[in-house]
């Protein structure tokens, strides 16, 4: 991308990040309301959901932290942040920078209010892919296309830790959007009939009790083990995602084990997934010519890492990159790997 372009992602992912550790309850639309008890006063945020029912979220008793709050909320700088953000990504985007659709945006963007991404989730599959091209500064010519969200969560393989007490209302957060989502019977998958191709997916890596559903009640969802899932899933890399009407702070794979995970997966698509298994290989290569170039060693390292998880993954991966070199001959990437 143009120098332009990368400086001015570069300050809105900053400023991203920089607000998400920031956000409290002074970020929600509602009010401030007061409770005494024996004599005490303590202050609550009141918000309505959109689904309609009314929330109080306790903040504590009336002392100097809290009414500071109360100002915070009031004073109109989280607002001008908010819009100045919005500014940086209508620039960051006339410079070159690659957004991802709005109504793509109002999920992801939802599921982070109601603090899955603070939970451990994760946003994996193409979106990820998308979000790469703004980190490393450059542009894909192919692989991006999808009309599927995908989210992750490690779930009962708690190789991401989630404290005891973190509650996530996901189905809840879906169903506040009011956009037609219906879980499909496995309760893994919600579909919009209106729009067939506009799946999303809850995922978690292959466990003892293989491909049966797993139920997360501390979130409210529940998420449909994968074989090799856990590649991607291992040591998660914030991000920010952009849109017209701002920016997102998600959690999303490592670039080089999301690039040899998909080496992996084209190798599992039945005949009937043809066409995804070529997107597999397309994000793969888009993704190891840049970190070939860039951090070879990074990925000599994972490789090595892969084939020594067992001959099922060594097979897999030595096919995947052989589908590789066959889409992509001219780029060298046997080569290139020097393995």
């Amino acid at each position: 991308m143009p120098a332009a372009a990368q400086a001015a992602f570069s300050g809105l992912d900053v400023a991203t990040r920089q607000r998400e550790l920031e956000r409290c309850v002074a970020d929600l639309p509602g009010g401030f309301t007061t409770k005494t008890v024996k004599g005490r006063t303590y202050w609550y945020y009141q918000l309505k959901n959109p689904a309609g029912s009314v929330t109080q979220i306790y903040l504590g008793p009336d002392e100097p932290p809290i009414r500071e709050l109360i100002a915070a909320h009031g004073d109109g700088l989280r607002h001008a942040g908010a819009q100045a953000i919005k500014s940086m990504a209508r620039a960051a985007i006339e410079y070159g920078c690659t957004p991802i659709p709005a109504a793509h945006g109002r999920v992801i963007d939802r599921l982070s209010d109601y603090g899955f991404f603070r939970a451990g989730g994760m946003l994996v599959g193409t979106h990820a892919f998308i979000a790469y091209q703004n980190h490393f500064g450059v542009r894909w010519v192919g692989g991006a296309m999808t009309l599927d969200l995908d989210f992750a969560h490690a779930g009962k393989n708690l190789s991401i830790a989630m404290q005891s007490d973190v509650r996530v209302d996901t189905r809840g957060a879906l169903e506040s959007l009011q956009m037609g989502f219906i879980p499909v019977v496995s309760q893994t998958t919600y579909k919009k009939p209106d729009e067939p191709d506009f799946d999303i997916d809850f995922l978690t890596s292959m466990g003892r009790r293989g491909d049966a559903p797993v139920h997360i009640p501390a979130l409210n969802v529940t998420l449909q083990p994968l074989r090799f899932m856990e590649l991607s899933m291992e040591s998660p890399l914030p991000a920010s995602l952009l849109l017209r009407s701002g920016s997102i702070a998600v959690n999303v794979p490592r670039p080089e084990r999301y690039a040899l995970h998909k080496l992996i997966v084209s190798q599992l698509r039945p005949m009937e997934m043809r066409l995804k298994a070529s997107k597999d290989i397309a994000q793969a290569a888009h993704l190891l010519d840049y970190l070939l170039t860039e951090d070879a060693d990074l990925v000599t390292e994972i490789w090595n890492d892969v084939v020594a998880r067992g001959k099922s993954w060594e097979s897999k991966l030595k096919g995947g990159l052989a589908s590789l070199c066959r889409a992509f001959p001219d780029q060298g990437f046997d080569q290139r790997l020097a393995l």
